[in-house]
């Protein structure tokens, strides 16, 4: 962290104790393996991980500096036309059908994510579970309307 403050990162279901907030995500993406029956990868030196989830490709970010956990996964491109009621008919299914995770337009890469965001400190497990499988839940569907609709 770059504010001076030390940051004590712990799993609060064990007790244990974590030198970064990376050590902690990366314990609970090798929980989330076991849990799900496949190997998750670690943390790359961006503070990236990307977990497959059905059809969807799932980030997780680290971004110590900011103290925040990113999830997200991309689901279409932005569309040269219509983009009025595609932004809506996505704002509105944010508003409830999306549980945690929300639309968001990445403006690197031109393409329309699901994202969810979440302070590391006090994270625990369940909270990353869960994250995790709604952002690929949400992903996994709304791609496959994307890959439906006429270009």
């Amino acid at each position: 962290m770059t504010d001076g403050i030390d940051r004590v990162f712990a799993d609060r279901e064990t007790g244990m104790r974590f030198i970064s907030a990376r050590a902690m995500v990366d314990h609970y993406l090798e929980r989330y393996g076991r849990n799900v029956g496949r190997p998750i990868p670690r943390i790359d030196a961006s503070g990236r991980a990307d977990i497959r989830h059905g059809s969807a490709l799932v980030s997780v970010t680290v971004l110590e500096d900011h103290g925040v956990l990113v999830i997200h996964a991309p689901v279409g491109g932005i569309p040269d036309g219509n983009r009025e009621a595609l932004y809506r008919e996505l704002l509105e299914a944010s508003y409830l059908s999306t549980s945690d995770a929300a639309f968001a337009v990445d403006a690197s890469s031109q393409r329309i994510v699901v994202r969810a965001l979440r302070r590391l400190s006090g994270l625990d497990y369940e909270e990353l579970e869960d994250l995790i499988d709604t952002v690929g839940s949400v992903a996994d569907e709304w791609d496959e309307r994307f890959r439906a609709r006429k270009p």
